[in-house]
């Protein structure tokens, strides 16, 4: 019973010491991402909710990427933004996206 006794306590003991030999990590780090950013904002919250066509692709609805809430990243490099509500099209442009610039277009 002593000897077991001797054995539990060494290797808690050393257990102990080698939790203490390790160092954590003492600051954070991280990327920030600069992909370009799309947003859109409308007077009319109904506008919100166009069908956003990016590059020929189905985005989802503008209000899923409303200024001040989230944003569409995308690559860097010239893209065709459609967004068209209820069959009219409020907005039809060539844009070019760059590192880090985030846009926000007005829906009307």
């Amino acid at each position: 019973m002593k000897s077991a006794f001797k054995y539990l306590a060494g290797l808690v003991l050393a257990l102990a010491f080698m939790t203490g030999c390790t160092q954590w990590p003492t600051e954070k780090q991280s990327i920030s991402d600069l992909r370009p950013g799309i947003s859109f904002k409308a007077q009319n919250t109904a506008l919100l909710d166009g069908r956003v066509v990016l590059d020929g692709l189905d985005m989802g609805q503008a209000k899923d990427y409303q200024e001040g809430v989230a944003m569409m990243r995308v690559l860097p490099g010239p893209h065709m933004l459609n967004v068209t509500f209820n069959g009219q099209k409020l907005l039809d442009e060539k844009i070019f996206t760059s590192d880090g610039v985030n846009q926000t277009f007005l829906l009307q």
